[in-house]
């Protein structure tokens, strides 16, 4: 499955301008032979906008939610967006959406460990560690930027079956070293893809550092963005997903009896 990754921030407190580079980004991954794009964290509001997260979060099924899902259908690929999401009583999430090349919302994660006093003061870490959808016959699962970094997540989605893990991210610097060496090792230890798309330049008081990547189960970056914006493209081949997963069984040969509460 041709996987496209959109390194951009956007323009930051604009929705309507999101959602027309979303759109124009669909576009362009489309003609390429893309069946999946996936936008950063927090892509269409932007993410260093204070209070605004409040003011512009939008319920999963909200007015931007529609026009994410005329996108996918208008250019037939999927769709997954970083957004902050009002729930029913007010509470706000750090989301991620999923939807399907027809435009039907398929999955929608809210971020589990948040980063920092900017995000602890904004939103309300989310409860599901494990979001998964069927997606061209690939068990796709969603986390977002901080989650990845801790093994118990990604761990978690190998034993639920993920295939390709999607991590829309706001990374910034100086942790550029987990988009080039923790990613890339995740794939490898968990014997999944990983998609991971950062937001890029500098936005607030935060650098974010691009380098976003689609990491193979083999632990090799099968495509790397440098430090610009820019909307990448590799293949997620589930032929070389099955040899790796039965050449590398660490999931086979664990011994949970012995992790105790870890497991």
């Amino acid at each position: 499955m041709r996987t496209a990754l959109l390194q951009s921030s956007g323009r930051p407190g604009s929705v309507a301008a999101n959602l027309r580079a979303l759109d124009a980004s669909a576009g362009r991954a489309a003609a390429a032979g893309a069946a999946l794009l996936v936008a950063p964290e927090m892509f269409l509001t932007g993410y260093a906008i204070g209070d605004g997260v409040g003011r512009l979060a939008e319920p999963a099924d909200g007015d931007a939610a529609d026009a994410v899902a005329e996108t996918a259908a208008r250019h037939g690929l999927a769709v997954a967006y970083g957004y902050p999401e009002r729930a029913d009583d007010g509470t706000v999430f750090n989301s991620v959406q999923l939807v399907s090349a027809d435009g039907v919302r398929l999955a929608n994660y809210r971020k589990t460990h948040l980063f920092g006093p900017f995000e602890r003061d904004h939103f309300t870490p989310g409860d599901r560690p494990v979001v998964q959808a069927e997606l061209d016959g690939l068990r796709v699962g969603l986390m977002i930027c901080y989650d990845v970094e801790f093994p118990e997540t990604v761990r978690a989605h190998a034993l639920a079956g993920t295939d390709l893990l999607l991590v829309p991210t706001a990374q910034m610097h100086p942790f550029q070293f987990v988009a080039e060496s923790l990613v890339p090792v995740r794939a490898f230890e968990n014997q999944m893809y990983i998609a991971y798309v950062n937001r890029v330049g500098q936005e607030g008081g935060f650098e974010f550092v691009g380098l976003s990547a689609l990491a193979a189960p083999d632990g090799v970056a099968r495509a790397r963005a440098g430090r610009a914006e820019e909307l990448l493209l590799g293949d997620v081949d589930p032929v070389l997903l099955a040899a790796s997963r039965e050449g590398n069984p660490y999931l086979a040969d664990r011994r949970p009896g012995l992790y105790g509460s870890l497991a």
